[in-house]
């Protein structure tokens, strides 16, 4: 089944041209000519959406209240949002992203960069509503779980561990997406040593994955592991994921910094600060993390 996007612009003409694009390359859209007529779409009932994208600049519910509406609704709070804009000026893109949105394009953009970005939104999505179909799983007992520590070291162990951890949280959908995040960003960045730079290179060239698994099969990255552990703590839930490598300027990520937002990826401490836990702490040089949740 085609992934469904609801494209929302008080513009024919870009409705209609993002409505080409996006058919031609696959996905199912649903248009909105302004922020009231969204807002219905999407307190009706039928299919999800998998992302939005949306106009800021709109007559009235304008793209950022709406933003604020959707992020307010718990059961849309993890839908991405991708506010598109003619305006560029970084207090206008901050405001966006600090608000929520999953990108920030500003028009006009090209058919590759609104696609990646979609790509990107919709599989960030996807891997959401995986997490939330576990969660429905009867493993009630993992309420009662006061430590626990596991040994990570492919993306796949990543996804198995984020969604047992999670089933501790009383909001265990939006634990084990924050948890997944941080762990892959440990293997990525911390024992596979590909930094920032690097991936935004790689998945340039569509070459990511491919370097990925290499690192993967290395006699000596490959070796190594992610330790995540859970302890409870007064009502509280501290998990703490340790990776080996050699740690990273954590303090840039904490902040809202316009370029890395704006970045074909790093947004993944963000999804976790932001919308997945109630505190996180970075230790040393930045190969440690505490993530808390108030249980």
């Amino acid at each position: 089944m085609a992934k469904r996007i609801l494209l929302v612009d008080d513009e024919p003409f870009n409705l209609e041209l993002m409505t080409e694009l996006l058919e031609d390359a696959g996905y199912s859209t649903v248009q909105a000519c302004d922020g009231e007529h969204a807002w219905q779409t999407l307190n009706s009932e039928g299919e999800p959406f998998s992302a939005i994208l949306l106009d800021k600049m709109m007559p009235g519910i304008s793209g950022v209240e709406l933003l604020k509406r959707i992020k307010a609704t718990e059961r849309l709070a993890f839908l991405p949002v991708i506010m598109q804009t003619a305006v560029g000026a970084a207090a206008s893109v901050q405001e966006s992203l600090a608000g929520g949105a999953f990108y920030y394009l500003t028009k006009p953009f090209s058919r590759d960069m609104l696609l990646a970005v979609v790509a990107a939104a919709t599989e960030h999505w996807n891997r959401h509503q995986y997490f939330v179909e576990l969660a429905t799983q009867q493993l009630d007992a993992l309420q009662h779980l006061q430590h626990a520590t596991f040994s990570v070291r492919t993306l796949a162990d990543a996804r198995s561990v984020s969604a047992l951890l999670a089933r501790t949280s009383s909001s265990p959908d939006k634990t084990a997406t924050g948890l997944f995040e941080l762990i892959v960003n440990a293997i990525e960045h911390g024992n596979l040593e590909l930094d920032y730079h690097q991936k935004t290179q790689l998945q340039h060239e569509d070459r990511w994955q491919e370097v990925l698994q290499q690192r993967l099969d290395d006699l000596r990255l490959g070796a190594r592991h992610v330790c995540v552990s859970l302890q409870r703590v007064a009502g509280q839930l501290h998990f703490t994921i340790r990776d080996e490598g050699s740690g990273f300027e954590w303090q840039n990520y904490l902040r809202d910094d316009i370029d890395q937002l704006i970045s074909s990826h790093g947004r993944g401490i963000l999804i976790a600060r932001k919308l997945s836990f109630n505190e996180l702490h970075y230790r040393g040089c930045g190969n440690e993390v505490l993530a808390i949740v108030y249980n």
